[in-house]
């Protein structure tokens, strides 16, 4: 790996430390803080409400600076909210911390994947993109487990202050080795913003946050379904979640190899109809922890070999608005996850079983797919205006 795409993966890691570990260490914060678990549930939402708003908002006021320099920017910002909420003395500063932590998040990961994408060889680029994710994967493999263990049985407070170090560490590794791309963006953000007044865009967009709200729907309630269907103890949710990682980590190198194979779009739709059928399976299977084991790992992979062909696939699309629009694909995966949490959790409050957000999860998948499908035909059809428009 060359060290500048490394860069890439460190702040990976630390971005996706502090954000699925929140999960795992949330009855901690409410017992310290001395509030309710819901109430601890909000600092999930403020993060990534601080994503959706901070992706489109921090490009468009950086946009027009080199690309080392943005990173830097963001990874300063990053650094400096999460050490801060290591430290907040309350239940509201924290909830702000955590905002403006998620703020720089979409925005690394779009500028990250236009730069790894342009510090790859011809026809890897898909590839290069997949190694700043690994970062997310590994995050989920090791970091998310020990960050919850020290939050634990020390301070939750440590384990902010170890994503403050991680921090740290890329922002002296991008100063080091990153090297000085050129700027790309010499039109100015109301120019980037007529991407999205085109209808590939929002159907891009749609296929995110409709596809990946498919695996948030299984992720965000995976603890009880290990524990009340599979019959798993409390105590081995940690290390099946290592699990999963380890899923992830494998599908994330999958999918950069396969969307350089065949396109992005094609690797994208045929990952969500994968997602489907996984989903579907882990549904009848759930009571059987052999299986669910098995499920697990699959499903992780699938999930997380999305992650490069969807980001390229908004790249490739977005000619001249490339770091604009990556970011915003960051801000479609985070409504996905509002999106997938909040409607799985409805057949669960109806009483139909703590496996039944898989069907959910299903059908949100083949969603994807479907538009997908309308993605691939707009694209097909303005080829063809475009192509009649030459010959005339």
């Amino acid at each position: 790996m060359k060290k500048s795409v490394l860069t890439l993966t460190l702040g990976g890691f630390g971005i996706g430390m502090t954000e699925f570990v929140i999960m795992g260490i949330l009855p901690d914060i409410a017992k310290s803080l001395e509030i309710t678990i819901p109430e601890a549930g909000h600092l999930v939402s403020a993060y990534a409400l601080g994503v959706v708003v901070g992706a489109p908002l921090l490009i468009g006021f950086t946009g027009s600076k080199p690309p080392k320099t943005i990173l830097l920017l963001l990874i300063i910002l990053f650094t400096v909210f999460n050490t801060i909420s290591a430290f907040a003395p309350s239940y509201y500063m924290l909830l702000l911390s955590r905002f403006f932590s998620g703020m720089p998040h979409g925005a690394f990961f779009g500028v990250g994947a236009v730069v790894a994408g342009r510090l790859a060889e011809q026809g890897k680029e898909a590839r290069s993109v997949s190694l700043m994710f690994a970062g997310l994967t590994i995050a989920n493999l090791i970091g998310v487990p020990l960050g919850t263990f020290i939050g634990h049985h020390i301070s939750w407070r440590i384990t902010f202050m170890i994503v403050g170090v991680i921090g740290l560490l890329t922002t002296t590794s991008i100063k080091i080795w990153m090297p000085s791309l050129a700027v790309t963006n010499t039109k100015g953000l109301l120019s980037e913003l007529k991407f999205f007044t085109r209808l590939d865009a929002w159907l891009i967009v749609a296929v995110i946050a409709v596809g990946t709200g498919g695996f948030f729907c299984w992720y965000s309630y995976i603890a009880p379904l290990l524990t009340e269907v599979a019959g798993f103890s409390d105590d081995s949710i940690m290390y099946i979640l290592v699990l999963a990682g380890l899923g992830m980590v494998v599908g994330n190198f999958i999918g950069g190899r396969l969307a350089d194979r065949y396109s992005p779009l094609y690797t994208s739709a045929g990952l969500l109809l994968a997602m489907a059928i996984s989903l579907t399976i882990l549904y009848f299977v759930s009571h059987n922890q052999i299986l669910t084991l098995v499920s697990t790992f699959i499903t992780g992979a699938i999930a997380f070999a999305m992650l490069s062909p969807l980001q390229m696939l908004m790249i490739n699309t977005a000619k001249g608005a490339e770091m604009l629009a990556a970011s915003v694909s960051q801000a479609s995966f985070n409504i996905g996850n509002a999106l997938g949490a909040y409607l799985g959790g409805l057949p669960i409050a109806a009483g139909l079983g703590f496996n039944s957000p898989e069907w959910v999860g299903a059908s949100l998948a083949i969603g994807g797919v479907l538009v997908s499908f309308v993605l691939m035909f707009h694209l097909k059809q303005n080829k063809e205006v475009r192509l009649q428009a030459v010959e005339v």
